[in-house]
């Protein structure tokens, strides 16, 4: 087989979509992961240059489910050299417009998707690195520094993944695993389309001096080049992607 093995999760759209093409393009073999979009899976794995690609399915908030995408994906691509972990969710849930009980609900589900599902995802592909190195590139978010009000749970598990990265940079590096993060700010997606175009987008923009949001394959190419031979020595690092929206010391 030629080129590496990449997984990409939540692949079927946005950033994760981006991701898998950049790769690909560079004559990786990429399993693309979904959670619930099957049809747009199959799409990104049929129209991604290159031959060897595969979809893996799986909800990341189950463990069990995790180790079956990872262990599957390294299965069918012969091994597993890149994890990307980019699937996430983001709901609204303020503190005085929201009960108790989806309180919980809300923090359960995002830690258990954001958090623990890459750190198990983590677990699972260091298996398939060990012997050999790797490159793990977690994508978190802006968030994680200048607070998410009303998506507190996301803040808190991004500024957890952050961690995470930081904490397995120094674990996994003595087995030549490298273990980086790229921290983007708004991007430009079919999920928030609609939102960019309303009133409200023209503040969005107005965030960064280049008075626009990311597009991403700028994301794309960031984690692209950390999971490369000559990046090794960024293991450890956070790379904001915000356009200058959010600068922090």
């Amino acid at each position: 087989m030629t080129g590496r093995a990449i997984l990409v999760t939540g692949a079927s759209r946005g950033i994760g979509r981006a991701v898998a093409e950049a790769f690909a393009r560079d004559g990786d073999r990429v399993a693309v992961h979904y959670r619930g979009s099957a049809d747009q899976a199959e799409q990104v794995r049929t129209t991604l240059p290159g031959e060897g690609h595969v979809v893996v399915q799986g909800d990341l908030a189950d463990p069990d489910a995790v180790r079956a995408v990872v262990d599957g994906a390294a299965e069918a691509l012969g091994g597993l050299d890149v994890l990307v972990n980019n699937a996430g969710v983001y709901a609204p849930h303020p503190v005085f417009e929201t009960s108790y009980a989806d309180w919980q609900d809300q923090w359960r589900s995002t830690l258990d998707t954001n958090l623990v599902g890459p750190a198990n995802a983590i677990w699972c592909a260091a298996r398939h690195m060990r012997d050999k190195g790797g490159r793990i590139i977690n994508i978190t978010s802006r968030g994680a520094f200048r607070g998410e009000p009303e998506h507190v749970a996301y803040g808190a598990s991004k500024a957890g993944l952050n961690s995470l990265t930081q904490s397995l940079a120094v674990e996994l590096g003595r087995h030549g695993i490298a273990v980086a993060a790229v921290a983007p700010g708004f991007v430009e997606t079919d999920m928030v389309t609609e939102y960019l175009a309303s009133p409200a987008g023209a503040a969005v923009r107005a965030q960064s001096p280049f008075d626009r949001v990311a597009r991403p394959e700028e994301i794309a190419a960031a984690v692209h080049w950390l999971a490369s031979p000559l990046a090794e020595w960024a293991s450890g690092t956070i790379i904001d992607l915000n356009g200058a929206s959010y600068l922090r010391t």
